[in-house]
């Protein structure tokens, strides 16, 4: 009789992400408490899923996405922090003594999940981190984030496994559009980027002009959708965008920038998504990955920032994610 393996989810988690501390700022560590609760509430769900601890990002991880000055100018300001509690990198972004410690531990935990999709120890993975990563381009930590998860873990899976993992889908339904990971693949034919997201809003990039350059263009695909469009309609926007990216590209690796801040309820957004919107989101890009990449997905937590709804958002990605 034939045995079909069991699909399996693992999550990526660590209460030392609580360790980047920022006060009462948007993206604050009740973040990491909620999403993590929003799992445990569901036993079958949490007990089912394959639990694995990040590991640091190391100094060659970074360094193959932002500068050593970047790197450094991070570094820096966790040490002043150490002096004063708390500082500014900009208007938006607060890093506090081990933010650094933090935010390494969520790239690594990016690059961790990469490994246990690509060496059978799952199929899908989440990462629960913090800080969010998307906004981090190649010479700045903005927007909440220090370094860009999800860049890293492309870069990661490429040069750890560089016969495995050629081609790779970066999808990102975060509300804001994530600059720093566009600019980082905008010249790349290996990566494509696809991202929906209010427009215009923070950062006021993402235009459908921006589609890549020289050998990367047309491997960047931005979808600007405007404030108050309703689920259908950007269901009907994120299918279309999907398919045009799927026919450029046939990935062997899916990674998610998971953002849960297009939620009807989030302070930060103006779009009406729901729960089961992220439900049918996650069924899609499954799919997707399946067809091309033998199922390989892997996300990471970016926004999302309503703390009564966001556990729930993410257990209901997580089951979608098996």
């Amino acid at each position: 009789m034939l045995t079909i393996a069991a699909m399996s989810t693992a999550i990526v988690f660590s209460d030392d992400y609580l360790k980047h501390d920022t006060g009462q700022h948007p993206e604050r560590r009740e973040r990491y408490r909620a999403t993590l609760n929003g799992l445990l509430s569901d036993r079958d769900l949490w007990d089912g899923l394959v639990k694995i601890s990040p590991r640091p990002a190391t100094d060659e991880d970074l360094l193959r996405c932002h500068t050593e000055v970047a790197v450094a100018r991070v570094g820096r300001a966790c040490l002043q922090a150490s002096l004063c509690d708390q500082v500014a990198l900009d208007a938006d972004t607060i890093v506090s003594e081990h933010s650094d410690q933090a935010a390494r531990l969520a790239a690594g935990g990016a690059c961790r999940a990469v490994d246990a999709v690509i060496n059978g120890e799952a199929d899908s993975a989440f990462v629960a981190c913090r800080p969010p990563g998307h906004h981090a381009t190649v010479g700045q930590a903005m927007g909440f984030c220090l370094y860009n998860n999800v860049a890293i873990a492309a870069r990661y899976a490429q040069a750890s496994y560089p016969q495995q993992i050629k081609r790779i889908l970066i999808v990102d339904f975060d509300v804001h559009h994530g600059n720093g990971t566009q600019e980082i693949f905008y010249d790349d034919p290996t990566v494509f980027y696809y991202s929906l997201h209010q427009y215009p809003w923070y950062p006021g990039t993402g235009g459908t002009d921006e589609r890549g350059q020289r050998e990367g263009e047309g491997y960047t695909l931005n979808v600007p959708v405007r404030a108050m469009t309703t689920a259908e309609e950007y269901l009907r926007m994120f299918e279309q965008g999907l398919e045009s990216a799927m026919k450029k590209l046939s990935p062997d690796l899916v990674i998610i920038s998971a953002g849960f801040d297009a939620h009807e309820s989030d302070p930060l957004g103006q779009l009406r998504l729901t729960d089961e919107s992220y439900m049918r989101i996650t069924q899609r890009l499954k799919e997707a990955a399946q067809a091309t990449g033998k199922g390989r997905v892997v996300s990471c937590l970016e926004g999302g920032y309503n703390l009564r709804t966001l556990g729930d958002t993410v257990r209901t990605h997580v089951v979608y994610l098996d």
